[in-house]
């Protein structure tokens, strides 16, 4: 009996363990070097600090942010204008989707509107919101919002539209009322679609947030951001971009978490 066999698995059972052993330290080998070869540059000289700070730099500021309370309070603020940009945004697309996918009539009145606006750029209403809403936390959240909403009403109303017509057929003949097929046919049917564009405006709601948090900030990562430019503070602005970049990735976590749940019915063409 051979070793192999002692153990249970089979030749091509282990050579595709080392080949997602290989494959998952390969993916790490880039960036580790770009880290170390950064490292070197700044430690060397090559790259000054006031042009890019060091990664061990970096992290020692990143921990005294932490301990000193200065960072997570900053990124609270930040989270909270993400949170109702993302509830108005999230939720004006669901009722724009659900009635422009549900009525011909509702398709006519609001799918060219948003047509419009998908071709308006959600930052290039910002002197506009200023000087509608001032400078306070409004703009700020409302530019969050209006990013959000196309995303989410386009695949949610693409995702209607693109019901199997056999389901429906099929939902009538077991005798389902239309508000019954819409809620055991049509809604699940498009959540893959809703999820979707559920994913891309969280994304598009941390890129929108760093822009918005320029506008006259007094708290948040733009704040933080904004001091240390004046003082040339590289460290912190890595910190603060690095924060972004956890909470755009956190934020499709969340969403794909969601989706495994909720999706659990739908087969997978995938192979782990």
């Amino acid at each position: 009996m051979t070793a192999l066999a002692i153990r249970g698995e089979t030749p091509p059972q282990r050579a595709r363990r080392r080949f997602s052993l290989a494959r998952f330290g390969g993916r790490w080998l880039s960036p580790l070097l770009l880290l170390l070869l950064w490292e070197l540059g700044s430690r060397t000289g090559l790259i000054p600090e006031r042009t890019l700070a060091a990664p061990s730099a970096v992290i020692g500021t990143l921990i005294q942010m932490v301990l000193s309370g200065e960072l997570p309070s900053n990124l609270l603020v930040s989270f909270a204008r993400v949170a109702v940009g993302l509830l108005i945004g999230v939720g004006l697309g669901l009722a724009l989707g659900l009635a422009a996918g549900l009525s011909r009539g509702a398709e006519l009145a609001i799918d060219p509107l948003m047509q419009i606006k998908r071709t308006i750029p959600a930052l290039a209403l910002t002197p506009l919101f200023i000087v509608w809403f001032g400078i306070g936390e409004t703009p700020k959240i409302a530019l969050i919002a209006f990013g959000t909403i196309f995303p989410v009403y386009l695949n949610l109303y693409a995702g209607i539209r693109g019901v199997d017509p056999r389901l429906l057929d099929a939902a009538k003949s077991f005798g389902l009322s239309r508000w019954e097929q819409v809620w055991h046919v049509v809604l699940p049917a498009a959540l893959p679609s809703l999820l979707v564009g559920l994913r891309y405006a969280l994304s598009i709601s941390i890129l929108v947030l760093v822009v918005a948090e320029q506008i006259n900030a007094s708290a948040g990562l733009g704040y933080l951001i904004n001091n240390a430019r004046d003082f040339m503070r590289t460290d912190i602005i890595v910190v603060c971009l690095m924060v972004y970049a956890i909470l755009g990735l956190g934020a499709d976590w969340l969403v794909r978490s969601l989706e495994a749940r909720a999706l659990v019915w739908r087969p997978s063409i995938v192979e782990n």
